[in-house]
């Protein structure tokens, strides 16, 4: 089991810049494909971003692509969302997520492959 905390979350002016973090406990990152959800206030969590566990593949929903950045750091068990030119609908709850690939990423699969894992979740505000 491995065990998620956020921060980096707070308030901020539309156009500014946030980096939020992921920091684990329990287990290394490394096996795990990791991401960022966001939950707006009254609406359904939603895919943010994703980074593999070897860090050479990322994904953005459309609407942070070349605003937002995830990155990593399996030594210091982290992960990184750095948000760059943010809008008053960039709000919400931001909720690290830990996932585990393919089954062909692993030569031998862990016991609770399958399982993911989530953090209690970090709150951004982007006044306009």
């Amino acid at each position: 089991q491995v065990d998620l905390v956020e921060s980096g979350g707070g308030l901020v002016q539309a156009g500014g810049s946030l980096r939020l973090s992921c920091t684990a406990s329990g287990r290394t990152i490394s096996w795990y494909t990791m991401g960022w959800f966001r939950q707006a206030p009254g609406k359904e969590r939603e895919f943010v971003a994703t980074i593999r566990w070897s860090g050479d593949s990322t994904d953005y929903t459309d609407a942070v692509k070349g605003r937002f950045t995830i990155s990593r750091d399996n030594a210091e068990r982290t992960v990184y969302l750095h948000m760059n030119s943010l809008r008053p609908e960039t709000t919400g709850v931001y909720y690290c997520n830990a996932a585990y690939g393919p089954a062909s990423d692993y030569m031998s699969l862990p016991p609770d492959y399958g399982m993911d894992y989530w953090g209690k979740g970090t709150l951004v505000t982007v006044s306009s």
